[in-house]
């Protein structure tokens, strides 16, 4: 995730300038700071440090800077602002063998998941349906892509016009805790919302 923002930062930031190229590392959400190499015909040169960042001169050579968010907001706020908001992902649960009852946690993270959508003009979902080891592959494929296809319902039940919404069942195949085969986790039979 860190990697793809800076990317993007990168990209559009050596696209809009002539000359020296410009990296600045920006920080996750969470404040977790990554790495970059940056690599040019005369050198190479690692970034980890929020705001760290380096400049590229048309010959090559990488000097280093640091800045901080005041300022990267300061010389980037247009370009920052026109990013589009970040995927959101949410977790409901649902009771052993059943494709439509939720456990009552989840309840509030269906609330969470209608004013998530509710604040974007055109969202996109993939409801990502999941299950556990219990019961044979074919039932549980069913059974995912039911519990899938249920919350979809309910969020269109409740006037969500997403532009695209992607149902998709994954059974057993991809655990939140693994299991051996025919054992019953609660963690594992649930629906994965994902907004963008």
């Amino acid at each position: 995730m860190i990697g793809r923002l800076l990317l993007l930062l990168s990209i559009l930031l050596l696209a809009g300038c002539a000359a020296p190229q410009r990296v600045i590392l920006l920080p996750a959400p969470d404040g977790k700071v990554g790495a970059v190499d940056v690599t040019s015909a005369a050198g190479k040169q690692r970034v980890d440090s929020a705001y760290g960042g380096v400049n590229v001169s048309q010959q090559g050579q990488i000097s280093s800077f640091a800045t901080d968010s005041a300022g990267v907001e300061r010389e980037y706020g247009p370009l920052l602002a026109a990013r589009p908001r970040r995927p959101v992902s949410f977790v409901v649960y649902f009771q052993s063998g059943s494709s439509s009852e939720l456990t009552p946690e989840s309840t509030a993270v269906v609330q969470s998941v209608l004013a998530e959508l509710e604040q974007r003009a055109a969202p996109e979902l993939i409801v990502t349906g999941h299950t556990d080891a219990v019961g044979t592959d074919e039932f549980n494929d069913r059974l995912a892509l039911e519990r899938a296809q249920t919350v979809v319902e309910f969020l269109r039940h409740n006037g969500i016009n997403a532009k695209q919404i992607e149902a998709v069942g994954r059974g057993k195949r991809e655990p939140a805790v693994r299991t051996a085969d025919r054992v019953a986790e609660q963690a594992n039979r649930r629906v994965e919302i994902t907004i963008r």
